[in-house]
């Protein structure tokens, strides 16, 4: 379908590789959407001293500094892109059953592996029907309490798993907070040429926000529930992300107190994919990331989003170099985020017309902190991820989990199969006849 007016038209593909050290057809040597310069940077809120910005850090500690390489550091001739992946563990199955000493406990209330408690007598519960995980006896009563023992039982949002066929997500509350403030949405719909459009939506609450679990949740719903809505009618990919944001948006700033100039008002990031008609799209306001990772593991997996942060905003104002802005301690604060407070919203939005399989990981930062560039992502991916996406979210959420869970972990992974070059050239054909000029590389837009 083509792009309307306003949008960025998809990239012509991304080809194949056969180099040592693979690289993209016609990529840019920096990522295209990254601010052309200080000019553009002072439009946006920042300067030498840096944009508005907020904090959104697991337990309100100071923000760690990064030892990841800039990403567009080059890889040497005789170097594989891919080295060894840095788990030798088997993969998660699930990620709270064995594994390490950090794995035993990820909630306190249910690290029993044997019941402590004398058998409860039956038949005298009268709350939910539900047997307690802790002395696995007790019911436990409607207010979410074990009637035998007295534990409290972890909510069901502390892990949430869900597969739909073309896609999977997986959320988990990490080892370090009390509740799990991420949310995420995935759904499959109708194109109006009859194929199929896979979405799924990732939002990462602001610990620092009121309310961010709510927050997040609201986002969610209200971007898949927008998607799921203008992709049937026939609207261009990019232009329902846009939309779908602004959705979220307007979900977030209804949480906030009715109270003029109220402070802290609940707030989240977003970052989602669309898949459909040979199209892979992607939105985000914030530092929740998407990766594009291929099939094929001699290609260049990529970075597709660039964060709504201080260190990248400095480093797009030419204000300092990538290591030295993520080593600061500035590095992390979000500049971008949904909510009544956020000081200009500016979705964007990009599409990109790959010519090869692949799969797009949507995560929040509680996994990308622990694999922060495309080639650590593409390290930890199982191989078999597009055939297995449910099991490659647990895999990515278990790395998380064992390099420290100190936030919380949400990941989709959503299979990305390349058209037939016939349909790929007939699609290609239509457009131009429409008239829409493609560029080389997609843009996003605010």
């Amino acid at each position: 379908m083509p792009a309307p007016a306003g949008y960025a038209a998809p990239a012509p593909g991304w080809g194949a590789v056969t180099s040592a050290a693979p690289t993209l057809v016609d990529a840019p040597a920096e990522p295209a959407w990254v601010p052309s310069g200080p000019a553009e940077q002072h439009a946006h809120g920042g300067g030498p001293e840096g944009p508005q910005a907020r904090y959104d850090l697991p337990g309100g500690g100071t923000p760690p500094g990064s030892t990841t390489p800039p990403e567009g550091t080059s890889w040497g001739m005789a170097e594989s892109p891919y080295g060894e992946a840095p788990r030798a563990e088997a993969p998660y199955e699930a990620p709270y059953e064995g594994g390490g000493a950090e794995h035993e406990a990820p909630y306190a209330e249910t690290s029993y592996a044997e019941a402590p408690y004398p058998e409860a007598p039956q038949g005298t519960g009268t709350g939910t029907g539900k047997t307690c995980v802790a002395c696995r006896a007790g019911h436990v009563d409607t207010d979410g309490y074990c009637e035998h023992c007295g534990h409290a039982q972890p909510r069901e949002r502390d892990h949430l798993e869900e597969e739909l066929g073309s896609v999977a997500a997986v959320s988990d509350r990490g080892l370090r907070h009390h509740r799990n403030e991420d949310s995420f949405a995935v759904a499959a719909t109708a194109l109006p040429d009859g194929s199929t459009a896979t979405v799924a939506i990732v939002c990462d609450g602001v610990s620092s926000a009121s309310r961010p679990d709510e927050a997040s949740a609201a986002a969610a719903g209200a971007a898949n529930e927008a998607l799921l809505e203008a992709l049937p009618r026939g609207a261009h990919p990019q232009e329902a992300m846009h939309s779908a944001i602004l959705a979220a948006a307007a979900a977030v700033n209804a949480l906030a107190p009715e109270v003029p100039g109220a402070q802290n008002a609940p707030a989240c990031t977003l970052v989602g994919a669309v898949v459909g008609s040979g199209l892979l799209t992607i939105g985000w306001v914030g530092d929740s990331r998407a990766y594009w990772v291929p099939d094929d593991r001699a290609a260049l997996p990529r970075r597709l989003t660039e964060d709504d942060s201080w260190a990248a905003q400095m480093v797009a104002a030419g204000l300092m170099g990538e290591a030295e802005a993520y080593a600061d301690v500035r590095a992390h604060a979000i500049t971008g985020w949904l909510g009544a407070d956020a000081y200009d919203l500016e979705p964007h939005t990009a599409t990109f017309k790959p010519d090869h399989p692949g799969v797009v990981v949507v995560c929040t930062d509680g996994l990308w902190n622990y694999a922060e560039s495309a080639r650590e992502m593409a390290q930890v991916l199982p191989a078999d991820a597009a055939t297995r996406p449910l099991h490659s979210a647990q895999v990515l959420v278990g790395h998380a989990l064992d390099g420290g869970g100190h936030d919380n972990v949400t990941v989709a992974v959503v299979p990305f199969t390349a058209l037939p070059q016939a349909r790929a050239q007939e699609q290609a054909h239509a457009e131009a006849e429409s008239g829409t000029d493609r560029e080389t590389e997609a843009r996003p837009q605010a």
